[in-house]
């Protein structure tokens, strides 16, 4: 791995331990962090109430990346990978949706809601 990437993967890393923190704070409990599976992997599973979400973090140098972080594949991505995870953290029926959390120095996290409508 060459120093840039790990310096992305580092960086990447504080983000979703940033967003988890953040998300704590508004009332949401983190249920799983990192999960992989054969179609992406979620960064992030969390539960409010009734809810279920499976959420993208994206960590960027600065505010002004963070318009351009996510795109339509990479949250097809994540919706793919929401799919075959939601039997394991989905067991009542609960709602679910694909999140994103955006993070950048100096900014405050965004936080995007029902970012995949599928």
């Amino acid at each position: 791995m060459t120093g840039a990437r790990q310096a992305a993967e580092a960086r990447g890393r504080r983000g979703e331990r940033l967003a988890a923190w953040w998300l704590r704070l508004k009332g949401w409990r983190i249920l799983d962090q990192r999960v992989r599976t054969p179609a992406g992997e979620v960064d992030l599973v969390a539960r409010r109430g009734n809810l279920i979400a499976f959420i993208e973090v994206k960590t960027r140098a600065s505010a002004a990346e963070l318009d351009l972080a996510i795109d339509e594949r990479r949250l097809a991505r994540v919706a793919a990978a929401a799919e075959v995870l939601m039997p394991r953290y989905a067991t009542a029926g609960e709602d679910i949706r694909v999140d994103v959390v955006l993070i950048a120095p100096g900014a405050r996290p965004r936080h995007i809601e029902n970012a995949w409508m599928g």
